[in-house]
This record gives C-alpha cells, sequence and structure tokens, in this order.
C-alpha cells in the first residue's frame, strides 16, 4: 500500500502523462477502499486521468481491480450461460424489464445488476420501485438464488460489491471528473465482470437525451467497454442506439413499468413487421430494441448462426405467453404483492392529475425532442437533481406522439401525469416546444445506428 508520499509520485507522474502499472492501480484502488488516502488526493488523481487519460491496459487493471475490491457473484456449474445488458441511459429506456424475463425464457441465466437514476436519465432500480413490495435490494447469497431458480433478477448494486466505484463515483460526482471515458469504462465493467458473465450486449447511447451526445463520443466509449470486455473473457458486443427521441411511447417510472406489461402482452405488436425497416423500427422502437439485445445475445453465446434466425427465435419466445409469466415469477421472488400490482395497471393513470397536450396544425410529427421531456419529467418529480432527491413514480408523460405520426387538429400529443393542475400547465407550456410538426413526413432516421463487435 502506498503511503502519501508514494501516493503523490503517481498523481504527478499520471499529470505528466506517464503511465501506472496494474500493481500500482490495484494499491491505489485497495488503499482508496480501505480510507487509506485522503479524498482531496484522489481528487488530485482522478484529475491527472481526466486530462491525461489511461491505455487500454491501465484502464483494464482500473477495472479489475475495483471488481476485486469486494465479493463477485458466484454460481453453481450450468448449462444456461449468464448474461447481461448495460444500457448508458436515456429518456424512456426501459429495455431492461421486458429484456430480462424474455432471455430466461431464452435459457440464459440473467443477474442484472442496475442503477438508479440522476438527472434526465431514468433508473431501472426507480421504475422498479413503483411496484408494490418489490425489493431491488437483496443479499447477494438471494440474488443467486433468484438467477438458479427463476433465471432472472434485476436487483441494486450491494455494499459488498464493487465498494470502490461507489466510493469512486461520489468523487467523481463532485470534482468534474465523471465524463472521463477510462473512468467511465472502469466504472460500469466492473460492476458487469463481478456478476461473472460470459456475455454482455452493451447499449450506447447518443443524441440530445444521451451521456455521449455525439455518435463519435458513443463509438468512442463503446469500443473502449467491447474491448476490455472481450479482453477480460467476457464476449461483449456494442449497439449504438438514437435518443434524441425517447424510447417507446411513455416516460417516467411507473408508465414505464406499465408499457414495458403492456409489450409483455403483445399490446404494442403490429402486423407485417420487418426488425430490418428503419420505418418499422421507429414505430415500434422498443420491442425493436428489446429484441435486437436477445438476438445478439444468443449470436454471443453460439445459441444461434445468424442474426436473422435469433431474432426470429427472440421474437417467436416474445409472441408467446412465457416471458410475462416468467415476469411475474420474477416479481414475486423479489417480494411483489402480485394481486396489487395487478390492480395498479388496471388503472388508466395513478398521478392525481392528467393532462393533455394536444397538437394545433395538421401534418407529420417531425420532432419529439427527449431532452425536453426528461427535463419535464425531472422537474414534475419524476427525476433526481441531486441523489437524495426523492421521486415521485407516477408522474411522466404517456402516449407519446413520435416522428412520423400524422395529427391534426385536437390529436395527442402527449399525456402529462402531475401531482397538481398548476404543474400539469407549466409541463404543457414547456412540452409544446419538445415537438414540432411538418407538412410532409419526416426522413425516417434508423433506431440503431451501428453494431461494434471488436
Amino acid at each position: 500500500m502506498p503511503g502519501k508520499l508514494n501516493f503523490l509520485t503517481l498523481i504527478e507522474r499520471k499529470r505528466d502523462g506517464g503511465r501506472l502499472t496494474a500493481g500500482e492501480l490495484a494499491q491505489i484502488v485497495r488503499a482508496y477502499a480501505a480510507d487509506q488516502i485522503p479524498d482531496y488526493q484522489m481528487a488530485a488523481f482522478l484529475m491527472a486521468v481526466y486530462f491525461s487519460g489511461l491505455n487500454a491496459d491501465e484502464t483494464r487493471a482500473l477495472t479489475l481491480a475495483m471488481r476485486d475490491s469486494g465479493v463477485t457473484l458466484q454460481f453453481p456449474k450450468d448449462t444456461r450461460p449468464l448474461v447481461d445488458k448495460h444500457s448508458t441511459g436515456g429518456v424512456g429506456d426501459k429495455v431492461s424489464l421486458p429484456l430480462a424475463p424474455l432471455l430466461a425464457c431464452l435459457g440464459f441465466r440473467v443477474p442484472m445488476i442496475s442503477g438508479r437514476g440522476l438527472g434526465i436519465t431514468g433508473g431501472t432500480l426507480d421504475k422498479l420501485d413503483s411496484i408494490p413490495g418489490l425489493k431491488t435490494l437483496l443479499p447477494t447469497e438471494r440474488i443467486v438464488e433468484i438467477v438458479q431458480t427463476v433465471g432472472c433478477v434485476i436487483c441494486g448494486q450491494t455494499d459488498q460489491m464493487v465498494p470502490a466505484d461507489k466510493k469512486l463515483y461520489a468523487l467523481r460526482d463532485v470534482t468534474g471528473t465523471v465524463p472521463s471515458i477510462p473512468l467511465i469504462v472502469a466504472s460500469i465493467m466492473s460492476k458487469k465482470l463481478a456478476e461473472r458473465i460470459s456475455a454482455l450486449v452493451l447499449d450506447v447511447k447518443f443524441g440530445r437525451a444521451a451521456f455521449m451526445q455525439t455518435m463519435t463520443d458513443a463509438r468512442k466509449l463503446a469500443k473502449a467497454m467491447v474491448t476490455l470486455g472481450n479482453q477480460c473473457g467476457v464476449n461483449t458486443r456494442a449497439i449504438l442506439t438514437d435518443m434524441n427521441t425517447p424510447l417507446g411511447r411513455a416516460a417516467g417510472n411507473w408508465l414505464e413499468v406499465k408499457e414495458s406489461v403492456e409489450l409483455l402482452n403483445h399490446r404494442t405488436v403490429k402486423p407485417n413487421q420487418r426488425f430490418n425497416d428503419s420505418t418499422v423500427q421507429r414505430f415500434n422502437d422498443l420491442r425493436t430494441l428489446v429484441l435486437t439485445c436477445a438476438a445478439h445475445l444468443l449470436v454471443q453465446t453460439g445459441r444461434a448462426r445468424s442474426f436473422a434466425a435469433a431474432y426470429k427465435q427472440a421474437e417467436d419466445c416474445l409472441n408467446s405467453v412465457a416471458p410475462r409469466k416468467k415476469w411475474d415469477e420474477m416479481l414475486v421472488a423479489q417480494g411483489a404483492d402480485l394481486d396489487a400490482f395487478n390492480e395498479k395497471l388496471a388503472h388508466d393513470y395513478t398521478a392525481p392529475v392528467v393532462l393533455e397536450l394536444k397538437a394545433k396544425h395538421d401534418g407529420f410529427v417531425s420532432r419529439c425532442d427527449a431532452r425536453v421531456i426528461g427535463e419535464v419529467i425531472r422537474d414534475l418529480g419524476g427525476g433526481r437533481l441531486t441523489k437524495e432527491t426523492k421521486i415521485n413514480f407516477d408522474v411522466g408523460v404517456d402516449r407519446l406522439a413520435k416522428p412520423g405520426d400524422k395529427v391534426q387538429p385536437g390529436s395527442t400529443l402527449c399525456r402529462i401525469h402531475a401531482v397538481t393542475l398548476a404543474d400539469a400547465d407549466a409541463a404543457a407550456k414547456r412540452l409544446e416546444t419538445a415537438f414540432a410538426i411538418s407538412r410532409s413526413a419526416p426522413r425516417p432516421s434508423r433506431l440503431i445506428a451501428e453494431v461494434i463487435t471488436r
């Protein structure tokens, strides 16, 4: 373990663009996790990394040291591959909810360790917390038990898993070092490697409501994570997806759970869909992305010879009743009150006030700005400005009109779910700027821009 003088030397070396060894990085992580390095020195180190970067070997060493700072999930031998999916986050991104039970029905084990939302980015755990009785904080032994018996679990990171990441992320959050790609890679991948999975698909988003707003930056992050994952023995690939428009037709914690269940109940399935048609991708983007993630994992684990065959296999499974039954099974295993959940689902809405935003002109929706929508939901109480903020699970927007939708005066652009009428009115004024209507149909953009395998 380095003393203060030794650590100062390492800070200075990285500040000046030098390289650190795997042993030095492991010592740094161990010492900081054990409270043997003060925050002010670690903050200086993080800033040195922010400006000077880490090469691939250093990033890998930092990631493994963070993974090994706590316990990792230990599963018994099983013919079912252990797999997971990670998203860099966005507005309306609820893919994990229907994907986990679908993957379990396809013969995978899915230990999906998820996080909470911050800012305009929704968190999977916050969505699940809107389900009556469901527990997202589970002991490690229970996580393994549910995965072995049910096939999937969606829960939070335990205190014992990758504790170094929790400390480092909290410090990055207040020192302006969150955007560092090596630090992002180490944070994400240390948690995924702690799951001991064999395959991982990454959904790296770009656009107005994405962490990486340009495709160039998203590609850079995706390639770094794919390279590291494959180097560490996890078959990893990434898809770059558009987050200029919200995913699906609903955004807000409970509303996204409801839309996910509707997908599992086949209510979003449209006739004559073709998965390689960009218009269809946009029309039913949530379903497309869920099936795409499942198909890639089938290919990555050798369970399908081609992507087309894998997609068809996943689609056939999703069209059955099995994933919805598996969803209910997962909820019960995590302590949910299924009767209360189904009763809540039966209500059209659960917020005190619902207000429809109407179109004033006829034409085609050409813009549905995910960033504006995310900011409105956050300010309605559905998101966090700080990690301590308590959120309202019932607020949000649904029945979103998406680019390409034909509208006329009086058509619904979205439905606003709020606590008070004043909140709803204020949200409506802001949401008017999120939508644009043009005379002609916009040129369809592709939901999935690129696939990165190495």
